[in-house]
């Protein structure tokens, strides 16, 4: 596994998910937002450092943020508060991906599929 991934929580699932070359891995720049704003605050250790780190060794996939992603917020139902999350489930329904996360409020959006 590519160093620095062993130190995040992560799910035997979710490692074995990202140790499988076949993976598509996408992220969104919401969740480097939402990261800079916490470290900012002093709310997490991660650095941009790390996030460039785990991009390279991960062989992330950025996915550019797009009018689409955006507007899928219309009508998107409020289970969750948090306006960083409810963007990644917004693009993670505009794009029919499934999205990594623990929370399960997740869950009570129709048609996002969760690992964990």
């Amino acid at each position: 596994m590519a160093s620095g991934v062993s130190d995040l929580a992560f799910t035997p699932k979710v490692r074995h998910l990202l140790e499988d070359p076949d993976t598509v891995r996408l992220v969104s720049p919401i969740s480097f937002i939402e990261i800079a704003i916490k470290a900012n605050r002093g709310l997490t250790p991660f650095t941009r450092k790390h996030l460039e780190s785990l991009v390279f060794d991960l062989n992330l996939t950025v996915l550019p943020i797009s009018a689409e992603h955006s507007m899928g917020l219309f009508g998107l139902p409020a289970h969750h508060h948090d306006p960083f999350d409810r963007a990644l489930i917004a693009i993670a329904l505009a794009e029919s991906v499934p999205i990594v996360a623990k929370d399960r409020q997740f869950k009570k959006y129709k048609g996002l599929r969760t690992i964990w």
